[in-house]
């Protein structure tokens, strides 16, 4: 860990104290971690008394059945062999929600830079306040994470979807979205436009294939 870094890692932590989860650095980078409740305090003190002026990027996380592997596999010199059975390597239940945002933020005074991610609150609906008052470049991110999975944004003056078509329904970028998705589309040269049906694909699970 560079000087640099070091110095801001325990200036948060004096700062933030019992408002933070976890506090660490990685890939020469500092990971923070908070709950939605004390998300706003932090990310204003991260922008007026820190220096990070500048958000990035933003953008959505699902951890369902985070570190479960589709299929156990064994690998040997004759190569993979066909999964057999589920297999479960982490526990996601161990995490405050399903859903987390992350925050990448940018200090151009200092040149530094910090991650932050945010669990948001629990139940059928995750929520996040808004932080396009501290940040003006959030608009289109926070709506790419509600079009894609489905975070509100309490404050969003525009909180509409911004990738998927009109009509969609479901958030995509959740774990438990069929890959297939709900509906297809076709043109209808009887009807003269493009017309909305139930998906005719049968969902199945690939298993990969013996390489030899």
């Amino acid at each position: 860990m560079s000087r640099k870094n070091e110095a801001l890692l325990i200036a948060l932590q004096e700062s933030f104290g019992d408002s933070l989860l976890s506090a660490q650095q990685a890939f020469n980078e500092i990971t923070l971690e908070t709950t939605a409740d004390r998300s706003y305090a932090v990310c204003q003190s991260l922008r007026d008394t820190f220096g990070f002026a500048q958000l990035v990027d933003l953008c959505g996380i699902d951890y369902l059945e985070y570190g479960q592997a589709d299929w156990e596999t064994h690998r040997s010199s004759a190569g993979f062999s066909r999964g057999v059975s589920k297999g479960a390597h982490q526990d996601s239940s161990a995490r405050p929600a399903r859903f987390a945002v992350v925050y990448h933020l940018l200090s151009l005074e200092d040149n530094q830079r910090l991650r932050l991610r945010v669990y948001t609150t629990t139940g059928d609906m995750p929520m996040l306040p808004s932080v396009i008052g501290l940040w003006k470049s959030a608009d289109w991110y926070e709506r790419e994470a509600f079009d894609l999975y489905g975070i509100l944004f309490e404050g969003h003056p525009d909180l509409r979807r911004i990738l998927t078509d009109y009509g969609f329904i479901g958030h995509p970028f959740r774990k438990d979205f069929p890959l297939s998705g709900h509906v297809e589309m076709r043109y209808d040269p009887e009807k003269g436009r493009v017309v909305y049906e139930p998906v005719s694909i049968e969902p199945r699970v690939l298993v990969p294939r013996v390489i030899r």
